[in-house]
């Protein structure tokens, strides 16, 4: 991997990653109260940032998609049990296929839709 990333990529993760470090600062006080001080806006907005970052990452290695496919089910199953709405579905060209319909109308995502893993390579043996 580079060594310097590619212009505001840098500085947008690692504004995310204060941003979850906030989140978390927020809503730690409230752990044993109840919904731990979320709403459903709030949390809807928060699993939407983990599934944008986690279609964000895979970018970075070929099989990071393959990798990440089970942030994806565990987002939707949580989605399912605060009886949240489903991630937005993907149109063809892998962008979501409404426009957001709740959250900050300012956020633009590119996502891309999960691929089948790669065949298994044989171990390589080297010469005892």
């Amino acid at each position: 991997m580079p060594i310097v990333a590619a212009p505001g990529v840098g500085e947008r993760a690692d504004a995310a990653a204060d941003a979850a470090c906030h989140l978390y600062d927020a809503v730690a006080p409230f752990r044993s109260a109840g919904p731990a001080g979320w709403s459903r806006t709030a949390a809807e907005d928060a699993a939407e940032t983990i599934e944008t970052t986690a279609h964000a990452l895979a970018h970075i290695h070929p099989r990071a998609e393959v990798i990440l496919a089970p942030v994806h089910a565990a987002l939707a199953d949580l989605r399912r049990q605060l009886a949240l709405p489903p991630a937005e579905a993907l149109s063809a060209d892998g962008a979501p296929a409404l426009p957001r319909s709740v959250g900050n109308p300012r956020r633009t995502r590119r996502v891309r839709v999960v691929t089948p893993p790669l065949p298994r390579q044989q171990p390589s043996r080297t010469g005892a």
